[in-house]
């Protein structure tokens, strides 16, 4: 059974949960010789204690990234990973992502900010062990949570 940590965990149950209303739910791409696994969900569907141990700012207009990289007998992997989103209008923003490593589990989360309604469109650069680089490319529709 591949590792699951209590975050990516809560990532997609919540995801999973939300499916039918949101559309939202864990993806993943085959990139080389990885498998690289990543969710996007509202900051404000994390438990205020989960986010405050990831010192994550949950807030309506912030959402989370969640990434990673498993190598072919799906063990998790430490790799480089970078990024960036870019809206319609082109304005681009930094992925800031933090490696989070719990018992043999690795993964990266990054947030970033976004308008009601908006579409981003994810860059994310990962360097594996083999040092072949890849690119994880996807596209997502984000909303504010109503009050």
């Amino acid at each position: 059974m591949k590792p699951v940590t209590r975050l990516f965990m809560a990532c997609a149950t919540v995801c999973a949960g939300l499916l039918g209303a949101l559309a939202h739910a864990e993806q993943m791409q085959r990139l080389g010789n990885w498998e690289v696994h990543y969710v996007l969900i509202p900051t404000t569907f994390l438990n205020k204690d989960i986010a405050a141990s990831y010192q994550i700012d949950r807030g309506r207009d912030r959402a989370l990234v969640n990434i990673s990289v498993l190598d072919q007998d799906g063990n998790p992997v430490v790799a480089e990973v970078t990024g960036r989103s870019t809206n319609l209008l082109g304005q681009i923003q930094s992925l800031d992502f933090q490696q989070i490593i719990e018992g043999s589990a690795v993964y990266y989360l990054a947030d970033v900010r976004h308008t009601d309604r908006e579409v981003l469109r994810f860059e994310v650069d990962i360097l594996p062990p083999d040092g072949l680089p890849q690119q994880l490319k996807f596209q997502q529709k984000v909303y504010w949570d109503d009050p």
